[in-house]
């Protein structure tokens, strides 16, 4: 994941997860305000040319399940810190965030 490289050449970006789209939309969208816990974890981890700069880093428990068989419920949910029991056996919906900007999580749209 070189998320430098899709911040010059991208003008959408859409997040996947065990094949599944978490979170799409503009870049700029997307860059300013990251809403997939999986998306955030993602943003966090981009190295900081600073190295005084300290950055809030979202560490990534437990292990990668696999494609071939995945949990039920959203299947980030086992990696999740923002897992609630409803993500553990539902699928998620798609949420609307704003113009072409979509996240599916239970965090959002109740």
């Amino acid at each position: 994941h070189d998320l430098s490289v899709v911040e010059h050449i991208s003008d959408t970006v859409g997040v996947m997860y065990l094949g599944d789209m978490v979170e799409y939309g503009t870049k700029k969208d997307i860059f300013a305000k990251p809403m997939h816990p999986y998306t955030q974890a993602l943003f966090s981890a981009i190295p900081m040319p600073d190295p005084t700069v300290k950055m809030n880093r979202i560490i990534l428990e437990g292990s990668i399940p696999s494609p071939a068989n995945p949990p039920s419920g959203c299947k980030f949910h086992t990696r999740c810190r923002e897992c609630m029991e409803i993500c553990k056996t539902e699928v998620p919906k798609r949420y609307e965030a704003g113009n072409d900007h979509f996240v599916v999580c239970h965090l959002y749209g109740k």
